[in-house]
């Protein structure tokens, strides 16, 4: 029996049965935050099976008022580079709201809105590690 394909899997919220597969290992989740308009990038791993998220770093572009680096992130190109306290976590709950621009997702060095591949409903996105089967 052969391994299935490992992925991202994103769901809105108030439609957990309609889920999304994107494909891919290696991906970087990024946004703009709306008040301060500072770039932030998480880079997470697909690893398995069973498939699981682990976070392998994160980047912030500057800092502003709430948003200081964690203690141990180190400045280096303009950016706070430094690794996530969380390093597995099973699911990534997404706020997409109308009012600010959407989350980003990087696959193969791509970097597109979410919305390219899942549509928002203005509320929670769900994002997990997930198989698909592989196709004969």
């Amino acid at each position: 029996m052969s391994a299935g394909l490992l992925g991202l899997c994103l769901a809105l919220a108030a439609a957990p049965q309609q889920v999304v597969f994107v494909p891919g290992r290696h991906f970087t989740l990024a946004w703009t935050h709306s008040i301060e308009k500072v770039r932030w990038e998480e880079d997470y791993e697909v690893s398995g099976p069973p498939a699981r998220l682990l976070a392998s770093a994160a980047r912030i572009k500057g800092s502003a008022a709430g948003m200081e680096p964690p203690p141990d992130a180190r400045l280096r190109d303009g950016w706070y580079h430094y690794t996530p306290t969380e390093r597995s976590p099973r699911r990534l709950p997404l706020t997409r709201s109308e009012f600010t621009a959407d989350f980003e997702l990087c696959v193969n060095g791509r970097c597109q809105p979410m919305g390219h591949w899942l549509p928002s409903d203005g509320n929670v996105t769900e994002m997990t590690a997930c198989e698909r089967a592989a196709s004969r």
